[in-house]
């Protein structure tokens, strides 16, 4: 199909189909819009990346006792390392989406592949038997930085790269794949971490082990990656392609109830998964279940998440119902929560934390890459990357604010027994109830409030079929004659 696209024939034909817009849908929908087989190599390539980042990320938090005897500094100063990723995200975050809109992907995934690939190898230098202990620390800090460089830059890329690449009927499971691709490195990097260090100095030979994949990424990226777009467009909004310019799309976007709405909302969403994560393990070792055992429930969270985004991705290409799977979705999250809330303050009750964990990764985690799309719908012709990298600023900053909140609600226990925690006992029951309010409260207001059409199906199907859909229109009827 490749060859025929790039062929003087088929260019002859596409622009004499070109001329056919609106006259003859079918015809011009079977040769006009063409799909290539390398879309899945740079899927993949994005994979990849999103995947090696993320173990980069989490590098040192499984091993934190050993990295710090390593490097000779102290658990504050390890829980840095992961840290900066969240301080240098969000003020390059603006940057990063104008980049992907104004430069385009392939520009931005190489740079993103670079920055991961010369950080992770400077982390590995830094921490050589041969370099001086007080110089191990800063080394790894500024190795661990470059990384966090390229986060903002490989992290918005799967709305971009799945609505120039692919057709309509497979943008979310194109940004299924690579937005879960991130937990699945959180999940490797969990397993990895703990698996190859057993003492001390052994933390030089991990972070060999999480170079040499950069290398071979960053290599794929650079040379397998041709071009921003393929040769001839997947679908009608890829063919018209006029995002608004970066300035006027933060302006559109400010203006619209609909985005602002789901912006709060899923930011909100995001901001207790963030905290759920964090906080796992000092909320569990109060009642007494071992870090093991939060290990697990954390790996059962992003397992489950991965299926349930897997699940409704292919579900959502199919039926086009982002909003009535966003907000079914979002409730049972809801419940999951307030379950966790209750069952994490009980003893000896494994069985029961491990399901609800599980349950709040499957509902949870599947809503990202969904209401990464449906920004998109609600916002279109905003450049995709703009309104999908808004939502991860947006839960960025409320993960901050909500673990500050979270951790400073909590008080000291004069007396628990069973506790795993070492001296540092805290209570957690208004915290977690707190979280579960809050979470129930965003819920709610995006439930009752939230609504919009789906702009960029009706963009195609108006460029396709010459059908403007009427002036109010919400739901998902006009999109649907899209497949049909």
């Amino acid at each position: 199909m490749e060859a025929a696209a790039e062929s003087p024939e088929f260019h002859t034909v596409y622009s004499a189909v070109k001329v056919l817009k609106g006259s003859n849908p079918e015809l011009r929908k079977l040769l006009y819009f063409k799909v290539y087989k390398r879309r899945w190599f740079v899927l993949l390539v994005l994979c990849l990346l999103n995947c090696s980042n993320a173990t980069l990320w989490l590098t040192f938090a499984p091993v934190a006792d050993q990295s710090a005897q390593y490097l000779g500094v102290s658990l504050e100063d390890i829980n840095w390392l992961s840290l900066v990723c969240m301080v240098v995200a969000v003020p390059l975050s603006l940057g990063t989406t104008w980049m992907l809109d104004t430069l385009g992907l392939r520009i931005t995934l190489i740079l993103g592949s670079w920055l991961n690939m010369f950080g992770a190898l400077l982390r590995f230098c830094g921490t050589l038997a041969g370099e001086p202990i007080t110089i191990r620390y800063p080394l790894v800090m500024f190795g661990q930085t470059l990384t966090a460089l390229a986060q903002p830059l490989i992290i918005f890329a799967p709305t971009k790269l799945a609505a120039l690449w692919f057709p309509e009927h497979q943008r979310a499971t194109a940004n299924t794949i690579a937005s879960m691709s991130n937990p699945l490195g959180i999940l490797l990097a969990n397993i990895i971490s703990p698996v190859i260090v057993r003492t001390p100095a052994q933390i030089p030979t991990l972070l060999l082990c999480y170079a040499i994949p950069t290398c071979i990424i960053c290599f794929l990226a650079t040379v397998g990656i041709r071009s921003s777009t393929p040769p001839t467009p997947p679908s009608a909004s890829a063919e018209a392609s006029t995002s608004e310019p970066f300035l006027q799309g933060l302006k559109l976007l400010m203006k619209n109830k609909s985005y602002l709405i789901l912006l709060l909302c899923f930011g909100a969403g995001m901001a207790v998964f963030s905290s759920f994560s964090t906080l796992l393990e000092q909320i569990m070792c109060v009642q007494g279940y071992t870090n093991d055992f939060a290990g697990i429930c954390g790996a059962l969270f992003i397992v489950f998440g991965i299926v349930g985004a897997g699940v409704l991705g292919v579900y959502v290409d199919k039926t086009k119902h982002f909003i009535e799977v966003t907000k079914i979705n979002l409730s049972l999250t809801a419940l999951a929560c307030i379950a966790f809330s209750v069952v994490s303050l009980l003893r000896e009750q494994k069985a029961a934390i491990a399901a609800v964990c599980s349950l709040f990764g499957f509902f949870g985690y599947a809503i990202y890459p969904v209401a990464m799309e449906l920004s998109v719908e609600c916002s279109y012709p905003v450049g995709e990357a703009t309104s999908a990298g808004l939502l991860f600023i947006s839960g960025q900053v409320q993960s901050v604010a909500y673990i500050v909140l979270l951790q400073g609600l909590t008080t000291k226990l004069a007396d628990s027994p069973l506790a795993t925690c070492g001296d540092d006992v805290l209570n957690w029951r208004v915290p977690l109830m707190v979280m579960a309010g809050l979470f129930s409260l965003f819920t709610c207001i995006f439930v009752l409030f939230f609504d919009t059409r789906y702009k960029r199906l009706e963009a195609e199907e108006e460029a396709m079929y010459g059908i403007k859909p009427a002036s109010g229109s919400t739901t998902t009827e006009h999109s649907l004659s899209i497949n049909t």
